[in-house]
């Protein structure tokens, strides 16, 4: 496929969970690579629109929604919005998620639907907002953001691990589902990323995690969001159905 400098030049990306982090990351990059963005908040708009205004400075579009990932009927609104506003999207990027940590045999039930309800439920609500209108066109990317939680497993992270292994799932098959309708759905496997998300790790199992990494160190937001990029682009479009690990190494 010849070069181009802008392959995403035209499409339109709702990225979840992009007012920080991977999400800010990967909504910063998808405009560097030509594509309109929809910076996506639950609570901050604020911090949305930074990032949305870092957009529009590259000479893109870009807006800035807030909406709980947990309730469909928000979704589906900032969807009307921004199909009204902007124009219908092409690519997705479920980004959004959260942790609530800690022994199996001790985590009472709170903790276990509020990660399932973000990182699950915000996945299958997002998609169910934007996918019919890619599949009315005949054109689209998903990409999804899983863990290594979700494939290996982590002590303390059952129920973040229960989620995103289910987002692999979800991802495996959908795309089965959507090859007909042209639309390509992936994830990305980013491993221990420097984050607000992992400032908490203790030193100690920072550095035991770090140890199981052929690269030995953290990995930056901007490496995670090169490759959402790239799957979002026509330069992907034999991928479907895949889990790209973007972790140092850490998973077989």
């Amino acid at each position: 496929m010849p070069f181009n400098p802008s392959p995403l030049l035209g499409r339109i990306a709702f990225v979840t969970g992009s007012s920080r982090g991977i999400g800010r990351a990967i909504a910063i990059e998808l405009g560097h690579w030509g594509a309109d963005v929809v910076v996506h908040a639950q609570k901050n708009l604020d911090l949305a629109e930074a990032t949305a205004a870092e957009i529009r400075r590259m000479g893109r579009r870009a807006m800035a929604v807030l909406a709980d990932v947990r309730l469909k009927a928000e979704l589906e609104a900032a969807a009307d919005r921004v199909k009204a506003e902007m124009g219908p999207v092409d690519l997705l990027v479920n980004n959004a998620g959260t942790r609530q940590d800690g022994p199996f045999i001790l985590m009472g039930d709170e903790k276990w639907e509020e990660v399932m309800n973000v990182n699950l439920r915000g996945t299958v609500y997002a998609t169910k907002a934007f996918v019919r209108g890619m599949m009315a066109r005949k054109w689209g990317r998903i990409v999804n953001i899983v863990s290594p939680t979700g494939i290996i497993g982590m002590a303390g992270q059952t129920n973040y691990g229960a989620s995103k292994g289910a987002i692999i799932a979800l991802t495996k098959s959908l795309a089965r589902e959507m090859a007909p309708f042209g639309v390509l759905v992936n994830a990305v496997n980013p491993g221990f990323i420097h984050t607000e998300l992992t400032a908490d790790v203790s030193p100690e199992a920072k550095r035991d995690l770090l140890a199981n990494t052929i690269l030995k160190r953290e990995g930056e937001p901007e490496e995670v969001a090169s490759v959402v990029a790239f799957l979002c682009s026509d330069w992907a479009s034999y991928m479907s159905g895949q889990i790209v690990n973007v972790d140092g190494g850490l998973c077989p």
